[in-house]
């Protein structure tokens, strides 16, 4: 097809087959949690067979040559046209809409999510400053009572030496907030600590969650808990250090997540707004088809003379002025 007569109708038509590719894309990475592969191969399909259809049927409808053939090709574009879109209009397409008419307990149970993340950071701070408080507190206890239990006091590793009970009292605390607290819990200047990695995740999964954005919220669904998991194990990594006669328990953090992929996963019935817009979409997709006129011209004959006698009428390419 010449680009000339490549009319504002057909870019129509293909802008509409676009489209509803995009929604096909967005339902079925929805549905696979991710599957940009599968999703753009199966929109891209949809999107060439639908506006491929509707094009061939269009340039069917003008045309002057076969006039019966090309009429009979053109009906059977339209009917696979019509056929697929009535399949796609059941599924994928809808799915996109499904989800979303979910969009407020999804996003309300995501918030959720990434608020106990937060949380467990905040937990095991106040897990770790505990353990230095009550630490302390043996500490102390056990140099006041030195002189009647020795053998306590050598246990938690005091020296009668020069250094003064007090400052072998900070050295230890010194030591047991460094193990609570490493540079790969917290790194204020390099940015990479468990802590600060995970606020910057959060804070981002956040954003997603609150702009709409269909491929960072599934990306958000399918690492929230994983992501929270992994965080939860390493600080119960850190808590499980001990000082000297110390008696603690390791750091215990809670956390419970709602089944939110369900939402994307499971295929439900068309919606209202999902049916109209694939009849707008059939409508446009066929709108160049619909302002082309058919050929009206009758084929011209030929007389052909035969080896038996006589002549034949043949149609011929041309049409008759």
């Amino acid at each position: 097809m010449n680009l000339s007569k490549f009319s504002i109708a057909d870019v129509v038509t293909v802008l509409s087959a676009l489209l509803f590719g995009v929604i096909c894309f967005l339902s079925t990475y929805f549905y696979t949690l991710g599957n940009t592969g599968q999703s753009f191969i199966l929109a891209t399909f949809i999107t060439v067979f639908l506006g491929g259809t509707a094009l061939g049927a269009k340039l069917l409808k003008r045309t002057s040559r076969r006039f019966k053939t090309c009429f009979t090709w053109e009906m059977i574009l339209i009917f696979l046209n019509t056929v697929f879109i009535i399949f796609t209009a059941y599924s994928p397409f809808p799915h996109f809409f499904v989800v979303s008419e979910q969009r407020t307990e999804i996003q309300g149970k995501l918030s959720t999510n990434i608020t106990q993340a937060e949380n467990m950071f905040i937990e095991y701070e106040h897990y770790a400053f505990n353990r230095e408080t009550l630490y302390k507190n043996h500490l102390e206890s056990v140099v006041v009572a030195k002189a009647i239990n020795p053998s306590e006091y050598l246990n938690y590793g005091f020296e009668n030496s020069s250094i003064s009970d007090d400052k072998q009292i900070e050295n230890k605390m010194f030591t047991i907030h460094a193990d609570l607290f490493p540079t790969n819990y917290s790194d204020s200047i390099n940015k990479n600590g468990i802590k600060e990695v995970a606020t910057k995740w959060l804070s981002d999964a956040k954003d997603k969650i609150a702009g709409g954005r269909p491929i960072g919220i599934v990306s958000v669904v399918n690492e929230i808990e994983q992501n929270s998991n992994d965080w939860l194990n390493k600080l119960t990594d850190l808590s499980a250090v001990r000082e000297k006669e110390e008696q603690a328990e390791n750091f215990a953090y809670h956390l419970s997540f709602d089944n939110v992929k369900k939402y994307f996963t499971t295929l439900n019935r068309p919606t209202p707004l999902s049916i109209g817009l694939s009849i707008l979409a059939y409508l446009l997709m066929f709108f160049s088809w619909f302002i082309t006129k058919r050929h009206t011209k009758k084929p011209q004959f030929r007389d052909i003379f035969c080896k038996s006698g006589g002549y034949i009428r043949k149609e011929t390419d041309e049409v008759l002025l």
